[in-house]
């Protein structure tokens, strides 16, 4: 019996030190993930990285892991724009099965969901802010964005001129606007048109105003958009993307 107590002491020991150790390696293996992206997404701040599962050194001898969950605060995307790119706030990224190089100097995702933010002041950069002609001695401007309720984009519209040299016009109008994801850009279209004291103003024209697409790209590790809705802050996003690049 003394012996068999003995030896369950030990075990007991082992494990806890196995524990520890376990713990120590991923705590570290996150820093190191971590300082990765950071690095290759050239962020202004560290992302967070959260490997999941236990025990992680098990995972890491079979060459894989299971389930690593990254957050980064802002991220800068590309436009298409030369010099020109729109913040993503609060990306959080699920990463599933994630396998090393050889060298484990490299990591890829086989799949990847997530989330993100793009703030209605951060849009407003596309949209049409600047006065425009849209006839009849007509101009207008989008003066803001904001939540519409329902999943959609209220686009407040100003409009200002003076009709036939004689009506003037002085006025803010708003739309309700659908979003959505066409060709990897953020769509806003207005479900319909404002009037314009009666005017009858041509759709193409006004449109040039109301509706507005921004282009997103190069995500990080390769993600893709797939869904956008209106919300009370901005534009919520969905990403997914396959074979993503966790670092190197």
């Amino acid at each position: 019996m003394r012996a068999l107590r003995i030896l369950l002491i030990i075990v007991v020991i082992l494990g806890g030190l196995f524990v520890i150790v376990d713990r120590v390696a991923v705590h570290f293996a996150q820093g190191e993930v971590a300082d990765k992206l950071k690095s290759s997404e050239n962020l202004s701040v560290t992302p967070d990285v959260d490997i999941k599962g236990f025990p992680f050194l098990t995972q890491v001898a079979g060459g894989s892991l299971d389930d690593v969950e990254v957050g980064i605060k802002s991220y800068d995307a590309a436009t298409g724009e030369p010099g020109k790119t729109i913040r993503i706030d609060d990306l959080e990224a699920d990463m599933k099965g994630v396998s090393f190089s050889g060298d484990y100097s490299s990591a890829t995702a086989s799949s990847a969901t997530g989330t993100a933010t793009i703030s209605y002041d951060e849009l407003m950069k596309t949209a049409k802010s600047q006065p425009t002609d849209i006839g009849l001695g007509i101009r207008a401007k989008v003066v803001g964005l904001s939540d519409g309720g329902n999943g959609k984009i209220k686009v407040a519209v100003k409009v200002s001129g003076t009709v036939a040299g004689a009506i003037p016009i002085d006025r803010t109008v708003s739309v309700l606007s659908t979003v959505s994801v066409v060709n990897n850009k953020v769509e806003v279209r207005a479900d319909s048109l404002p009037s314009v004291a009666g005017l009858g103003l041509a759709e193409d024209r006004v449109r040039t105003i109301t509706d507005f697409q921004q282009v997103i790209d190069q995500l990080p590790g390769g993600i893709k958009l797939a869904k956008v809705e209106a919300a009370e802050n901005g534009v919520k996003i969905s990403v997914q993307g396959s074979d993503v690049k966790l670092a190197g």
